[in-house]
């Protein structure tokens, strides 16, 4: 196989292997591994649909606004049928009777060190609760 390089990216890819004793080959494989590796760990950025975030931002409002803590929080959420529950390092909003993940808090402009900070605890059994000493 060879590959069509300009004069000035083989100038540099020979730089370098100059700088780290090997060659030029072992610099290019090791760039499309990495490549190859960061594409397939990569997490995709999905866009959650702001026509579905945007009533639920405006009727939650009150909500995370006026909460005490998380308790108060989660009694005001399931009063309108909803809850948060842990989801990786952070929060999502669920369906209180299904379970069914609605949104990530954070989609909802309430991040879970801003929650945290605010109410001054990590998320009742929430598995990364050292964020909350993180996060202070």
């Amino acid at each position: 196989m060879s590959l069509d390089i300009d004069q000035t990216t083989f100038r540099a890819l020979t730089q370098i292997a100059r700088e780290e004793n090997c060659d030029i080959d072992e610099i290019i494989k090791g760039a499309i591994r990495r490549d190859l590796f960061r594409r397939t760990r990569a997490k995709k950025a999905i866009r959650p649909d702001e026509r579905l975030i945007a009533p639920l931002r405006a009727l939650l409002a009150d909500d995370f606004a006026y909460a005490r803590d998380w308790q108060d929080l989660q009694k005001r959420l399931q009063y309108k049928g909803y809850a948060l529950r842990e989801a990786g390092a952070g929060l999502a909003l669920v369906c209180a009777t299904s379970g069914e993940r609605r949104a990530k808090a954070s989609d909802l402009g309430y991040s879970y060190t801003r929650l945290m900070r605010r109410f001054q605890a990590p998320f009742p059994g929430h598995s990364h609760a050292y964020l909350f000493h993180r996060a202070r």
